[in-house]
């Protein structure tokens, strides 16, 4: 073989494998966006990624994941949201109802796939739950639509109160919606509700001396991230002053709250990433029905009963699906 002929071979080769990295599709980016801070939301995380593994993505592998948090300031969701857009990626998974009502605004035309807690019809995010329309679709958890029932347990629990607090964050646009619900609920079983507000760390000192001065009997908080990222206070403030305390979700209830009814979010961020998975390859946002819950879940725990001094009702505590002890 004559030298020229080998040095072309050679370099040839070597070219060859920076040619065929040149050739591969760049990796698809997921948009993240959700109002909570990261560390509210590692459990949530590692549910979305084990949806996008079950539909064949592994983050850094096949898919990249570009993450939004608003630290729970509703006003900067839809800054983030035209950031993603600006972005390009391929799809948007959104968390919450004002985020997902973020994305939509942002975007006609990158899918978005929302975990939201209302119902996605009455908030305005699809036309219809089995034929969405747009670029929208996802999964509803409906937790905003359990605060009436939420009254119904606490009241089981405490047959003799008479003044149920409701606790709401102010700067939640959906956060009346459910307050409204607990209000109706409450008068129809004969019971006061007092509202407290609470949007900062502050807010929750002054809410719980209300509370107090004002004589509830129970406390039931709405349904938000804020209140989520600040469970361990909101825990904390509840054992001191000897407030049985209802939640919206189990991890609450698992971290020392006394009670929590409503639905699974880890699984409805998992089934998120499933859908995400599906329009990576190829569906359509329009085509993929909204996903709701099949399962409430009430979750009691009975050594924070002890210590309150509360003895929980055998026909209560025969429903709940899960009791810490």
């Amino acid at each position: 073989m004559r030298r020229r002929e080998f040095i072309t071979l050679i370099g040839g080769a070597a070219a060859w494998p920076l040619a065929a990295r040149a050739q591969q599709p760049a990796m698809p980016v997921i948009g993240f966006l959700r109002n909570t801070t990261p560390e509210d939301s590692v459990h949530i995380l590692a549910a979305l990624r084990q949806g996008l593994k079950e539909a064949g993505y592994v983050e850094g592998q096949n898919v990249a994941v570009d993450y939004r948090f608003a630290e729970n300031r509703y006003e900067r969701l839809s800054e983030l949201a035209a950031d993603l857009v600006r972005r390009q990626v391929a799809v948007i998974i959104a968390g919450g109802n004002a985020s997902s009502l973020a994305a939509k605004a942002a975007t006609t035309t990158i899918p978005v796939v929302f975990a939201t807690g209302d119902d996605p019809v009455k908030i305005g995010l699809v036309a219809s739950l089995n034929r969405p329309g747009g670029n929208v679709t996802g999964v509803s958890f409906f937790t905003t639509e359990l605060g009436a029932k939420r009254v119904g347990l606490l009241r089981e629990l405490i047959p003799t109160a008479t003044t149920i607090a409701y606790l709401m964050n102010p700067n939640n646009p959906y956060g009346e919606l459910e307050m409204q619900e607990a209000r109706t609920a409450a008068h129809a079983l004969g019971l006061q509700i007092l509202v407290l507000r609470a949007s900062a760390e502050r807010d929750l000192d002054t809410a719980f001396a209300t509370l107090v001065q004002q004589r509830a009997a129970t406390l039931l908080v709405g349904a938000d991230a804020f209140f989520l990222s600040r469970g361990d206070r909101l825990i904390a403030l509840a054992a001191r002053h000897a407030v049985p305390t209802m939640y919206f979700v189990r991890e609450l209830a698992a971290a020392g709250g006394l009670m929590s009814y409503g639905t699974s979010q880890p699984d409805a961020y998992r089934q998120a990433g499933l859908y995400a998975g599906r329009i990576l390859k190829g569906a359509k946002p329009a085509d993929l029905p909204v996903i709701l819950p099949t399962k409430y879940e009430l979750a009691i725990n009975l050594k924070t009963a002890k210590e309150l001094g509360i003895t929980v009702p055998y026909p209560l505590l025969a429903r709940a699906d899960e009791v810490i002890e």
